[in-house]
């Protein structure tokens, strides 16, 4: 029974850097890459995994476990301090100003939450769809980003199945993006593990994050913002009924996707995930039926750190991501191959290069903006989240790999479709889909779409 009853939360409490370092006293600034994200949803991504058998003693297990990720999570804290800080709003008068940071100091921490659901773990993978159920393994239910002033910026819940353990972890956006959630996923697994073998403080870890903020040539830190009430910049959106499902894409599935779109246009450039997003968009738009005159557009989130010049490291925490998207005719779209499409997509990423990002930077601080979900997809939009190359399967916390990956409620809308690596690897990639019940169900009709996934 899949009710939110056999839910229950069963204990919380707050976890803080094991030690304060020099640099978490002081604020940490926004960029405007951070700021943008004040009105949509934290990040909210989990791994589900198995129990170790047999278990001598349950209550043992479970009590050391915690213990181990509340002591080890502090640790972690420890490199990436502000995420046990709040948000606070500077407002002046005369004259007027409208300032959002980050203070690490007056804070209680990050959030650690204990809950139990009387499931099993095949009750949440094999119904065909993703059971709604899944949305409870995850605190800052429909929270956005602004509530970060009241709510912790990061919580961890461990949600305890019969036969499995889900870690879920949310992330509040303008803390951070995918890649720098993730940095800190995988550190946070590390130091699990090399304190596991009787490494208790201080543990080396692989990827230092790098906490200082990147600001353009000139720009002053403290970004006085055009606004003077939330109201003015704070929007809240609720999704429409949607159907959630994932689609698993086998390496051989993909690179015959790849072969096919590389021949199709005469190159060797397209990538395999520009394929896939190709395949995606052109079979969701003939799921919707969209009139052949409308125009529709896919969109991709990009990492920026490779693009600027110089890079940014892979390890710099917050964000530094921006959407481009490839835009055609209803008509265009399906008249034309997987090819023509998978170029489009391929020149919109290509051309995201360090001038376009600088172009964006210049005009958000000419005219600052807050992304309003609402507003961010259009009725004939497919936006393509998150990224199969994110090290999701890499994180163990004494149980193995993870046998799942899985999201919550949050930024969900109609055409969203989040990317995870395959739980094989070998670059299959699994797609979580959401889409109207009627579009999703002429979707699984689609022959070219169902030609490409593996059952």
């Amino acid at each position: 029974m899949m009710s939110s009853r056999a839910f229950r939360r069963v204990s919380e409490c707050f976890v803080k850097p094991h030690r304060p370092t020099e640099e978490s006293n002081q604020m940490c600034y926004l960029t405007p890459w951070d700021i943008a994200m004040l009105s949509v949803h934290y990040i909210q991504k989990g791994l589900l995994f198995k129990k170790p058998t047999p278990l001598v003693n349950h209550q043992v297990f479970i009590q050391n476990f915690l213990d181990k990720l509340k002591h080890s999570l502090s640790q972690t804290l420890f490199h990436f301090y502000p995420l046990s800080g709040r948000l606070v709003t500077h407002k002046t008068h005369d004259p007027h100003s409208y300032s959002i940071f980050v203070d690490c100091t007056n804070s209680d921490g990050a959030k650690f939450i204990y809950a139990t659901l009387d499931l099993n773990i095949s009750d949440i993978l094999s119904p065909v769809d993703v059971p709604p159920i899944v949305q409870s393994f995850f605190d800052h239910h429909k929270a956005i980003n602004h509530d970060g002033h009241t709510m912790p910026l990061l919580s961890i819940q461990v949600t305890e199945l019969l036969d499995g353990v889900f870690i879920g972890c949310s992330m509040n956006h303008v803390i951070a993006d995918g890649t720098a959630f993730w940095n800190f996923f995988n550190t946070w697994s590390e130091i699990f593990n090399a304190q596991a073998k009787g490494h208790e403080y201080d543990v080396p870890i692989s990827h230092q994050p790098i906490l200082k903020r990147w600001f353009p040539d000139g720009c002053n830190p403290l970004i006085n913002l055009p606004f003077k009430h939330r109201e003015e910049f704070i929007s809240i959106f609720e999704a429409p009924k949607l159907r959630e499902r994932i689609f698993h894409f086998s390496a051989e599935s993909i690179a015959k996707l790849k072969a096919k779109a590389n021949s199709e246009s005469n190159t060797t450039k397209i990538s395999s995930f520009q394929s896939l997003s190709a395949l995606v968009w052109r079979s969701i738009t003939r799921a919707r039926r969209v009139p052949h005159d409308e125009r529709t557009r896919c969109k991709l989130f990009t990492n920026n750190r490779t693009r600027m010049e110089p890079p940014l490291a892979q390890e710099y925490f917050g964000n530094s991501l921006n959407t481009v998207s490839g835009d055609a005719t209803a008509r265009e779209l399906l008249e034309n191959d997987l090819g023509w499409a998978a170029w489009k997509l391929h020149l919109a990423v290509t051309n995201h290069s360090h001038k376009a990002v600088m172009q964006w930077l210049k005009e958000w601080l000419q005219s600052p903006l807050v992304y309003r979900f609402d507003r961010f997809f259009d009725p004939f939009c497919v936006m393509m989240a998150s990224s199969p190359r994110f090290n999701m399967y890499g994180n163990e916390f004494g149980m193995g790999k993870a046998v799942a990956v899985r999201c919550g409620c949050a930024n969900r809308s109609d055409g969203e479709v989040t990317s995870y690596p395959g739980h094989e690897g070998g670059g299959s990639i699994d797609l979580e889909v959401c889409l109207s019940p009627d579009a999703m169900s002429a979707l699984e009709l689609d022959e070219e779409f169902m030609n490409a996934v593996c059952n």
